[in-house]
């Protein structure tokens, strides 16, 4: 009896949300069919509470129907249980404990984005693009993104051990992470090469724009005036919170468009301009990327590029072109739902959803022969199950053509040696000279 009333609550909840539908236009055998599946859902709840062979949790039941009910739609829609509503604001805040990796669900394995600069994560060497196969000794095929992030967090000084399947590594292989409090910091700056202004943003969470105007005083007192120039790395920066995404463009634009966010309505367009003043007065900037530089910082990049103030320099960015909104359930007592409600577009109306943002200057981190690439997918946007598909038909480009026309480091070239960096500088530096050459 008690599971019909927790179905006919439930039954209700989606019926009531189906009624405002169609009070817009849904026309009377789609209700009807909408109301016979919810029939049906009702029908296996009580069958189940009738003849499982064991007596079922039925929150449980209830919380996975939703979550798959959520997994039906696109890769970054989810439902989050109070406690996991609650672990994303502290996260968003710039402080939790674990190991300090970004992750995804990528053919039903947690998959890395990118591990969190200055963290567990990054010291123990974990990189884009490996996958998570278990948890201290528990495997991780299949589970669900909530199930691992809780197994990977704890007490700080707390060791787990993760194995990893690496793309190039025939077996998987262990990786020990002792636990730490993860205090994100969002943004890194020092002079490279002494006189080389440098600003790295990891993450884009509340603090990221306050971080980054901190950076940049500090790098303007170290060089003893206006800054001639900057390079910005966004490399495996796997995004955040919009608004800072608008704030830190702001930095370097004088005003006009940053973004604009377009939902299934088109009176839903919204635009997102940058305030006056730019805070290195027009000096160049050259802006580094690679596959997991992702949402917030594609906005980011994508603003740059289109209103000509920066050079990007590097690899092909992740490609989420999409906007999440959360939506807290019953004031959060219930959790809330993440939920996909817009695409976003750069100021020339570029759509980068599954495509990615191209450099302008195309330079991989280290060799890479043609054989290595063949038949290889990039991880990507465009590689999760259920991503949405660029409205233009436009698709990302093949890896393999990617490098065709990518430099590459020399043969002689030290691999622990920050290749693309070295590059970026030097770009820069010769951006930098041009501009010291038409003030003469």
């Amino acid at each position: 009896m008690r599971l019909h009333i927790i179905a006919s609550a439930v039954l209700f909840g989606i019926g009531a949300a189906t009624l405002a539908v169609s009070a817009e236009g849904e026309d009377a055998n789609s209700r009807e069919a909408t109301f016979r599946q919810l029939e049906l859902f009702g029908d296996v709840l009580s069958r189940i509470e009738a003849d499982y062979v064991t007596d079922p949790d039925k929150a449980e039941l209830i919380e996975s129907a939703i979550d798959g009910m959520m997994e039906a739609l696109d890769p970054h829609s989810s439902y989050l249980s109070p406690d996991d509503f609650q672990d994303m604001q502290v996260t968003t805040s710039g402080e939790y404990g674990g190991v300090g990796i970004e992750v995804t669900i990528r053919d039903d394995l947690i998959t890395i984005i990118s591990p969190i600069a200055e963290t567990p994560g990054e010291r123990a060497g974990l990189e884009p693009n490996d996958q998570i196969i278990a948890v201290d000794g528990e495997s991780m095929i299949g589970a669900s993104m909530d199930d691992a992030v809780e197994r990977m967090r704890g007490l700080a000084g707390d060791p787990v051990v993760l194995t990893i399947l690496r793309e190039g590594e025939e077996d998987p292989f262990d990786v020990t992470v002792v636990r730490d409090l993860i205090e994100v910091r969002a943004a890194y700056w020092r002079m490279e090469e002494g006189d080389t202004p440098y600003l790295r943003i990891t993450t884009f969470n509340e603090n990221t724009t306050a971080n980054a105007i901190t950076g940049l005083n500090d790098l303007t007192e170290a060089y003893g005036g206006p800054l001639p120039g900057l390079i910005l790395d966004l490399r495996s920066n796997p995004g955040g919170l919009l608004d800072q995404s608008v704030t830190v463009s702001s930095l370097f634009l004088d005003g006009g468009e940053v973004v604009s966010t377009r939902g299934r309505d088109p009176r839903d367009t919204r635009r997102y301009n940058a305030e006056l003043g730019d805070m290195l007065n027009g000096a160049p900037i050259v802006v580094l990327i690679n596959s997991g530089s992702a949402s917030a910082s594609e906005i980011v990049t994508g603003a740059l590029q289109d209103r000509e103030r920066a050079t990007i320099v590097g690899m092909t960015s992740f490609g989420k072109g999409s906007m999440q909104t959360v939506v807290p359930l019953r004031g959060g007592r219930d959790g809330a739902l993440r939920l996909t409600t817009a695409r976003y577009y750069t100021p020339a109306g570029r759509t980068i959803q599954a495509t990615g943002i191209a450099p302008d200057i195309a330079i991989a981190p280290r060799r890479v022969e043609q054989e290595e690439v063949e038949g290889v997918n990039t991880y990507a946007e465009a590689s999760l199950r259920n991503a949405l598909e660029n409205e233009t038909g436009a698709e990302r480009e093949e890896l393999e053509n990617e490098l065709s026309h990518t430099e590459m480091p020399p043969e002689d070239w030290d691999v622990s040696e920050d290749y693309q960096l070295y590059r970026a500088i030097e770009i820069l530096n010769a951006m930098m000279s041009r501009d010291q050459a038409q003030l003469q």
